[in-house]
């Protein structure tokens, strides 16, 4: 694996991926109070999956404006979050595909990304997919470091912590 050459004047970047789930809010959260606390920046990254848009060319366009809208709302809002802790605007970006790609691709572009913040789930299904994910088939060959908050940590929790 090859090194990666992070500009050491700008800040190390946390990366959190967007979504509408509530533990979302909670790797915001932790990431933001870091990158406050170490002069970091966040990069925010909301992925639409390609199968939604299999069926018609018409149809498909629609639902991808539709996706493409309700992830910008979501980011939007994560944004104003991110604001109130840590006063600066974090990178957004939407991409179409497979998230975990999308995640791996966006790393390699970006050699500032040193952090990837995860939450845990809280509910019967287990932590989630992507952190089942990256806690199992990909923890050794990972390209950083992955941090997973537990998803039912209050923002006072974290706040303490980070």
């Amino acid at each position: 694996m090859p090194t990666r050459k992070q500009n050491k004047d700008l800040g190390r970047k946390f990366l959190v991926i967007i979504d509408n789930t509530e533990e979302c809010k909670t790797a915001l959260v932790y990431a933001a109070h870091r990158a406050k606390s170490t002069n970091g920046r966040l990069v925010l990254l909301s992925v639409i999956s390609p199968a939604e848009f299999q069926h018609w060319i018409g149809i498909g366009n629609i639902m991808r404006e539709e996706a493409t809208k309700t992830m910008q709302e979501a980011l939007d809002k994560r944004v104003e979050m991110a604001k109130s802790i840590m006063s600066d605007v974090p990178k957004t970006l939407i991409r179409e595909g497979i998230i975990s790609e999308e995640i791996l691709k966006l790393i390699e572009e970006d050699e500032d990304i040193a952090i990837l913040v995860l939450a845990a789930g809280t509910g019967k299904d287990g932590p989630g997919p992507l952190v089942s994910n990256l806690a199992t088939k990909a923890a050794g060959t990972f390209p950083i470091p992955v941090t997973i908050v537990p998803g039912a940590m209050s923002d006072e929790d974290i706040k303490a912590i980070a």
